[in-house]
């Protein structure tokens, strides 16, 4: 098994918060993994290192200053209310809707959905950001997601 049920996963109250309700729809295709799951994921697309974002040195590819091109604010959105992810973020990705993507905000929790799903309830994922990638299956673009409201920009090596 590599997913838990939402109503298990113990940070479900983002996708649950009554100012932004997600459509049942949505939420059946929000896939928190499993620690096991998500370890072996980590390990092959984050870090090898280091469990948690705080930890990255220039040793793990998002600690590289050269991985990340650009940085913009997500929070200034995110509070006005925008209901969908920010275009020049969409821009940059590039990313089709069906694109499987991975919410990693450390080896034990990392949650799985599909582009276009992510794009909808993206105000909802940003409680949860605290470093916090934005991965797409076979895909080298990448966000990191701060707490202070910046969005950074950047490619993934081939073999991070």
């Amino acid at each position: 098994m590599n997913y838990i049920a939402l109503d298990a996963f113990k940070k479900a109250w983002v996708f649950r918060h009554q100012d932004l309700p997600i459509e049942e729809a949505d939420l059946a295709r929000i896939k928190p993994m499993t620690e096991q799951r998500a370890a072996v994921l980590w390990t092959t697309m984050v870090s090898r290192e280091q469990d948690h974002p705080d930890f990255f040195t220039p040793h793990d590819w998002p600690g590289k200053e050269e991985n990340w091109h650009e940085s913009l604010d997500w929070e200034g959105p995110w509070e006005a209310g925008e209901a969908t992810l920010p275009d020049t973020i969409c821009d940059f990705l590039n990313w089709e809707d069906n694109t499987t993507v991975y919410f990693c905000m450390s080896r034990e929790l990392i949650i799985e959905t599909q582009f276009d799903v992510f794009k909808r309830t993206w105000q909802n994922f940003m409680f949860l950001a605290d470093g916090s990638l934005l991965l797409g299956k076979k895909r080298d673009t990448a966000v990191m997601f701060s707490e202070s409201g910046e969005a950074r920009l950047g490619k993934r090596p081939k073999n991070p």
